[in-house]
């Protein structure tokens, strides 16, 4: 899998940007099929720092509606990435 496609997106949120100052941590969407080797390189190719690391999550889809139909979200993947002391990622 290319690195381009285990990562989908960073996930910038309150308590995200809590973590990233105060313990170096950053949450990302990833691939689905995506696993922890994987996503660590990924996240030192892209972004040219050193992965401490790294933690997963399968996360579901929220229940939705549309009129008389009832449907979900897609179920998708988070990953919170520790990076060791020295390093940092500019997210904005």
């Amino acid at each position: 899998m290319d690195n381009f496609n285990v990562i989908i997106k960073p996930l910038v949120t309150e308590q995200g940007m809590h973590f990233a100052s105060e313990k170096n941590a950053y949450s990302f969407e990833v691939h689905r099929k995506a696993n922890k080797t994987e996503i660590k390189n990924a996240i030192e190719k892209i972004y040219n720092v050193k992965v401490e690391e790294v933690r997963t999550a399968n996360r579901k889809g929220k229940p939705i509606r549309r009129g008389r139909f009832f449907g979900k979200t897609a179920d998708w993947k988070k990953a919170v990435v520790v990076l060791k002391p020295d390093f940092h990622i500019d997210l904005f």
